[in-house]
């Protein structure tokens, strides 16, 4: 890893120096580096959670969000999953020199379409220290070079992690300059989205600041791995067991991440029986309950325990225990509800109508809608492909978890016999 005083522009030439090396490795050997990475991490599993007791103490000394708190703190279990997240990537097919195309055209040239890395790739992340070992797993497994830079609140986390990873990887055979951890310096980051030519890609995982500050000042390609205002809607037709089971699990399982509840929409028809349910069950687990007119409505032993809702409210992510909650009269209702406050991310129906799962799966515009099932599943590891390098809320060229084959591009490998034109 670079982590050297030379310039911005000097480690970005080193790393697509490492990243022509790395395009070039056999799958075996990229393989066989995150299989030390994956060892080195947990070999060093007390240093790691060392300088990560640092940065616990320093976001609790700073009065963050519990929740933030939990997507900070790591311990033995937290690294287990992160090294068999790493050997998960491992383990995927390697997506470098797979054919997706070929055809000859009338003049005799043959052409084949094949998937090659895309270079550089810059990763902005706030507050996650496991991004650092998902992202440079999945950009070592696409042939890729990355530079990450973690947010301050995991700077001793981070540092160490980038250490351990790349030291894990030069010991294996890749150039030492294929992770580079970047420091906190706003100005650096400015120079980093900024480095057309240097940079072949950035993706920032942050919420909608990160997001509008990128926007107005990027020049390079960037994919956003934004906010995450999730929805989960009751349908006049669901089970309201499962209803309950999984609008709980989507808030609270862990309410600090993207992919967690922030909106619950239930029909009106079963309002009177489920909202109370559903209320006392967040209640206990310690759920701020945000609500609109109707909703408060149905829930007058609880007047004491709940909050009016706004417009501002049903558009926010909280990422904490907190959640809004609204009424619809129907499943375009709903729809329309998403579209307007949602951020492209996750959503759910709870429903038995097949006509209702369908109507809202093709009218909501995200990047994952479920059937009774929880905005939680929205997780590289959980779809299968290891881990991801962010959850991308646009629609080009990635869309939903981004994962091996979107950190590649391709290429149109021309072969002819002389012909000219």
């Amino acid at each position: 890893m670079t982590t050297t005083h030379a310039s911005l522009d000097e480690r970005l030439d080193a790393a697509r120096a490492a990243s022509r090396v790395l395009a070039r490795m056999s799958p075996g050997g990229k393989t066989d580096a995150l299989e030390a990475v994956a060892v080195a991490l947990l070999e060093r599993a007390d240093e790691i959670i060392e300088a990560n007791a640092a940065d616990v103490q320093g976001a609790r000394d700073s009065n963050a969000a519990s929740a933030m708190v939990d997507r900070l703190m790591l311990d033995g279990p937290r690294l287990d999953a992160m090294a068999r997240g790493i050997r998960a990537v491992a383990a995927l097919p390697d997506p470098v020199g797979v054919i997706t195309g070929g055809w000859r055209v009338p003049n005799g040239l043959e052409i084949v379409e094949t998937r090659v890395p895309l270079g550089v790739i810059g990763v902005i992340y706030e507050g996650r220290p496991n991004v650092t070992t998902d992202a440079a797993a999945l950009a070592v497994k696409s042939g890729n070079a990355i530079m990450l830079r973690g947010s301050r609140i995991a700077q001793h986390s981070n540092r160490v992690l980038g250490e351990v990873v790349a030291s894990a990887l030069a010991g294996a055979g890749v150039p030492e300059a294929a992770v580079t951890m970047l420091g906190t310096d706003r100005e650096e980051m400015l120079r980093l989205i900024q480095a057309e030519g240097k940079v072949d890609l950035v993706i920032p995982r942050g919420g909608e600041e990160l997001k509008a500050y990128l926007q107005q000042n990027a020049r390079v390609p960037v994919i956003y791995a934004a906010s995450g205002n999730c929805h989960v809607y009751v349908d006049a037709a669901a089970d309201l067991d499962d209803a309950l089971a999984i609008a709980v699990n989507a808030k609270v399982q862990r309410p600090g991440v993207c992919n967690a509840c922030e909106t619950l929409l239930v029909h009106r028809d079963v309002a009177p029986v489920f909202l109370p349910r559903v209320a006392d069950a967040l209640l206990a687990e310690g759920v701020e309950l945000r609500v609109s007119e109707e909703v408060r409505s149905h829930l007058a032993s609880l007047d004491g325990d709940v909050v009016d809702a706004t417009d501002d409210d049903f558009a926010r992510e909280f990422l904490d225990l907190i959640i809004s909650v609204g009424v619809v009269g129907s499943v375009d209702e709903a729809i329309e509800h998403v579209n307007r406050f949602g951020s492209g991310h996750s959503e759910s129906i709870v429903t038995r109508s097949l006509d209702a799962a369908r109507d809202f799966q093709q009218g909501v515009d995200s990047a994952v809608v479920y059937v009774n099932a929880s905005t939680r599943f929205t997780d590289g590891g959980e779809f299968g492909m290891g881990a991801e390098i962010g959850i991308s809320t646009q629609k080009l060229h990635a869309r939903g978890p981004i994962g091996l084959a979107d950190l590649t591009t391709v290429k149109y490998l021309v072969t002819g016999t002389g012909q000219t034109r």
